[in-house]
């Protein structure tokens, strides 16, 4: 099977498939606004389009691998309890025909930090008690847990709350080669964060602020070959979570590099300054560490923003400053595809934006679009633009 990064169009949020070589599929975040289900709106049907993606198990069932919530905003968990099967698998029905998730990956810190500044809406309070539930099913049971049962904790709780977890405990700054509960030689993950708690309160409570998010580079195998793309993923984390990650990883920048990024908190210019750019515009001011974490491009790299289209105005997310930002980065890597979701192939047809993993790197993938509405920047780039 051909390695694959999709990025649906949902708007301001993330919703992004990942499908290794192996077959295996991750999905990072859900964004499944009311009209993507209402077939008389105009709205994306990014739920048929991600059906559309997966196999069905021996018992029927839609299924992915792994589903990971960077972090519990709306617009990375919207449409959850809707579209996603939650509690014992065989509690499953096939007149709801949900979708069954066959191990979840979760961070308590990221749950812990955002619970404490924001009330968290419903489909972020039923994955945070289905990872409870999944946790407790493992200290029962162990490794006999099956399909639907599984969870893969990314980072220590505090207070020694995953002690006694560690068979199924992903240590930041570790690496990791499982997906539901199987070795897949095919995929490296490296947990960047979130990072442990900090003595500092001052120093925490910029980790809350910032919205703490589930950051991981994936090193994804092409054509038979290991680490043709490496993708970073960091949800909504904002510019002190991308300093703190400098300043830790500055000495091996190798941990940061990427072959797509997909721009942090939707191509926010928080991810990048503590100036306010509605307040400073151009006087705001790039933080130089935050920089240099997300500048770790490598040749030929590509960035997505995974929001509306980004216009020349005062709004932030998305930030015109920022993609310009961004922009730069990629020029310094010899590369030159900056792509919006809500922009591709048009602003008036958003659909899906993939990239094809081969044993040259990545390349993109026309848009499943009609003729009708096909641009020239609907084709597929002439060359792979990855790393060989």
């Amino acid at each position: 099977m051909t390695a694959n990064i999709a990025f649906f169009p949902v708007g301001n949020g993330d919703m992004t498939l990942i499908e290794l070589e192996s077959g295996r599929r991750i999905l990072i975040d859900v964004n499944i606004r009311q009209g993507a289900d209402d077939p008389g709106d105009e709205t994306p049907n990014v739920t048929q389009e991600l059906r559309n993606r997966l196999s069905r198990d021996a018992d029927g069932r839609l299924f992915v691998d792994a589903l990971l919530l960077s972090h519990p905003d709306a617009d990375h968990c919207r449409g959850l309890r809707k579209h996603f099967h939650l509690g014992p698998p065989a509690e499953w029905s096939k007149s709801d025909d949900k979708i069954i998730v066959r191990e979840l990956w979760s961070s308590p810190m990221v749950f812990r930090r955002a619970s404490s500044r924001m009330t968290l809406c419903d489909d972020a309070k039923a994955f945070n008690t289905e990872a409870r539930r999944r946790v407790r099913r493992f200290r029962e049971a162990g490794h006999s847990v099956s399909d639907g049962d599984r969870i893969l904790i990314l980072g220590r709780d505090e207070n020694g709350k995953t002690n006694g977890l560690e068979e199924i405990l992903v240590e930041e700054a570790g690496t990791f080669s499982r997906v539901n509960g199987l070795d897949d030689a095919t995929m490296v993950a490296r947990l960047l964060a979130p990072m442990p708690k900090s003595d500092d309160a001052e120093e925490e409570e910029k980790a809350a602020k910032n919205q703490s998010s589930t950051i991981l580079q994936f090193q994804l195998s092409g054509g038979g070959s290991p680490d043709r793309c490496r993708f970073l993923t960091g949800g909504d984390a904002g510019v002190a979570i991308w300093e703190r990650l400098w300043n830790r990883h500055a000495s091996q920048p190798e941990h940061l590099s990427y072959d797509v990024l997909q721009a942090p908190h939707h191509c926010s210019w928080r991810c990048l300054s503590h100036d306010s750019w509605s307040d400073l515009g151009e006087k705001a001011q790039v933080s130089e560490h935050a920089r240099s974490a997300l500048a770790q491009a490598r040749p030929g790299a590509v960035i997505i923003s995974s929001s509306v289209p980004i216009r020349d105005e005062d709004s932030d997310p998305p930030c015109t400053r920022a993609k310009r930002e961004y922009e730069a980065i990629i020029k310094e890597a010899g590369g030159d595809e900056f792509r919006c979701v809500g922009e591709h192939p048009s602003e008036a047809h958003p659909a899906v934006l993939e990239y094809e993993i081969g044993p040259y790197g990545h390349t993109r993938k026309a848009a499943a679009v009609a003729p009708a509405i096909l641009t020239d920047s609907t084709a597929v780039a002439s060359e792979p633009r990855g790393h060989g």
